[in-house]
């Protein structure tokens, strides 16, 4: 009698094994295989979320079938505790572990809103925008002069908000005064410009930033960036210009 029930025991872990394994392979397979999304979304992990709560996030979304597993398989890949608080692009069919490595990767929002200060000849602007998820484009929300009005509400939720992305556009003509006045009006920005840089020395560009950043360090990459394409073309230059140093070319090239 004992020996039948020993037998049959051990049958019933041998299944057990069986069938636990079986789950496990059909787990990592759903964790890993493209997941239900049909256009991209954009999706906001709160400052202290859990991977419970953004996994509930998703599968409210449509972007995951099964939100249990999505946490279990962030858990056994060491992942669950490194969610970054931010906005973040999912795109269409994304599998649950190429959508935790989204969310744990970097911190960087790579979606959502978008505060562009542009800095031209004739005016200062401040735009909003917004990436649409599924075009891949951002959309103007609002523009203002950060010079002459106070920002409207809607700039001020974005900035509250703490997940928005900055970036100072600088055109091609401005002055280094003008980006000196600019800049200090930049609220995003902190720290003073000691000095108005040389003129000619500041490569007019896009530059991405972080709430906070310095104005100094910004007009040091500036001046970085500018220094390496007037010694690219320097050495690039065509023979038998009158032209003894780049600092002369730049001279020219702010006449012409």
């Amino acid at each position: 009698m004992w020996r039948n029930l020993a037998s049959n025991a051990l049958t019933l872990f041998v299944v057990a094994l069986f069938v636990l394994g079986g789950v496990v392979l059909w787990g990592k397979q759903q964790y890993s295989t493209p997941g239900p999304l049909k256009q991209a979304i954009c999706l906001r992990v709160d400052r202290g979320a859990t991977i419970g709560k953004v996994s509930s996030q998703l599968a409210a979304q449509g972007a995951v079938r099964n939100a249990a597993i999505l946490r279990m398989g962030a858990r056994y890949s060491d992942k669950s505790q490194a969610l970054k608080a931010g906005s973040f692009l999912v795109p269409e069919g994304a599998s649950m572990a190429e959508i935790v490595d989204i969310v744990t990767r970097g911190g960087q929002s790579t979606c959502g809103t978008e505060i562009v200060y542009r800095i031209g000849i004739a005016s200062t602007r401040t735009q909003l925008r917004a990436l649409d998820p599924v075009t891949n484009r951002y959309v103007e929300k609002l523009t203002f002069d950060p010079l002459k009005a106070p920002p409207p509400p809607a700039y001020e939720a974005a900035r509250k908000a703490g997940d928005a992305r900055y970036r100072v556009a600088l055109a091609e003509g401005v002055t280094s005064w003008q980006v000196a006045q600019a800049l200090a009006g930049a609220d995003f920005l902190s720290g003073k410009i000691a000095e108005t840089p040389a003129e000619g020395s500041l490569a007019p560009d896009s530059y991405e930033l972080r709430n906070g950043d310095s104005r100094a360090n910004l007009i040091t990459r500036m001046q970085a960036e500018q220094a390496q394409i007037l010694a690219q073309a320097w050495k690039n230059r065509a023979d038998g210009l009158p032209l003894k140093t780049p600092e002369e070319a730049l001279v020219l090239a702010s006449i012409v």
